[in-house]
């Protein structure tokens, strides 16, 4: 039998800047998987997701989407990611509708199938009192909801969220967390970072704590419990990250 290929396999990735923000990281996340990856500010993850998303290219090591090496390929990859930042950057001159439209277009989407995907994903979101206005005049977790929209409306099996939820309020929240979950059921994988850790610790199938752009701790809640000895996950997050946080400064 085939062995099922990792949705993501990242090997020996690592970006320097003014300093090593990430540091020969290896992870990997598996089809239909929600995996949260937490970390302090600084931590080296939204570097690592934007070279997975092909944003930023690594120093050094390799990055697999689905077999696909995502640096040799870049458009194969970027055909089944999807890519949402916590700074949406949408066309303020357009509806939700015409944006939608015009992404799809981009991935050559047949309109018989992106049109009616447009609709379910901005009603999914609580968009549909919106359909028509222009983004020039929409807040930021209004912002937010349709980049989310425009970001699946090619139906990717991969999408990666770095910070999906800053800004939205409790409603949109909810929105956002309820299409993810749906999204997860379908088969998709989700990789998203968050501060929020109570959403990490409901959604995600696995949690990856990222420390001075190393991977210090990762598996599901229970096995990061048993492994940390702290029953909560605020707790065993501020003990692994002030661990690695003094070990760095050694």
């Amino acid at each position: 039998m085939k062995p099922v290929e990792s949705a993501l396999q990242v090997r020996g990735l690592t970006k320097r800047f003014d300093r090593l923000a990430v540091d020969a990281l290896d992870l990997t996340v598996q089809p239909g998987e929600f995996y949260a990856l937490l970390g302090p500010n600084g931590a080296g993850k939204s570097t690592t997701l934007r070279m997975v998303a092909g944003l930023l290219r690594p120093d050094a090591g390799t990055v697999g989407v689905f077999g696909i090496d995502a640096l040799a390929n870049p458009l194969a990859a970027k055909r089944i990611m999807a890519w949402v930042s916590d700074e949406p950057m949408i066309y303020d001159k357009l509806t939700p509708l015409e944006y939608l439209e015009f992404v799809a277009g981009l991935w050559a989407v047949d309109p018989a199938i992106s049109e009616p995907a447009a609709h379910e994903l901005l009603f999914s979101l609580g968009l549909q009192p919106h359909l028509y206005e222009r983004c020039e005049g929409f807040s930021k977790g209004m912002r937010q909801k349709v980049a989310l929209a425009g970001a699946l409306v090619h139906d990717p099996r991969l999408i990666i969220l770095d910070e999906p939820l800053t800004g939205l309020d409790a409603v949109s929240a909810r929105h956002v967390k309820g299409l993810l979950g749906d999204r997860v059921r379908a088969g998709c994988t989700v990789i998203m970072t968050t501060h929020i850790l109570e959403v990490a610790e409901r959604m995600a199938d696995r949690i990856g704590v990222i420390a001075a752009g190393r991977l210090v701790a990762e598996g599901t809640l229970a096995e990061l419990r048993q492994q940390n000895g702290h029953h909560s996950l605020e707790d065993m997050f501020i003990a692994l990250v002030g661990a690695e946080t003094e070990t760095a400064a050694a």
